[in-house]
């Protein structure tokens, strides 16, 4: 699941239209169409009005957007699952080397 997929579900949960939505969180109708269409990205304080709006963990939220940042980036690249990979490794190591 993606951001925009994860946020149109809350939206439609909380039976809320789009223009509902977009007004809560200070953006344009449009633009929250594009995020849910995975086509624009959100800013990282959005995921806190978000969590506060649907009560849903931040850490999803969080992991979600993340996802798409680091998508946004290797999408194109021919090494891209290896590159994730090794992108990996290094933050168990951080983890490892901070515990």
């Amino acid at each position: 699941m993606t951001l925009g997929q994860k946020i149109k579900e809350l939206r439609e949960n909380a039976g809320l239209k789009q223009r509902e939505l977009a007004f809560q969180l200070g953006i344009g109708e449009g633009y929250l169409s594009k995020v849910e269409h995975d086509q624009k990205p959100l800013k990282r304080e959005d995921l806190t009005k978000l969590n506060e709006l649907f009560s849903t963990p931040i850490e999803e939220l969080e992991s979600l957007w993340l996802a798409n940042k680091v998508y946004s980036i290797v999408r194109d690249e021919e090494s891209a699952l290896l590159a994730l990979k090794v992108a990996e490794e290094q933050v168990k190591y951080k983890k490892f080397k901070n515990a």
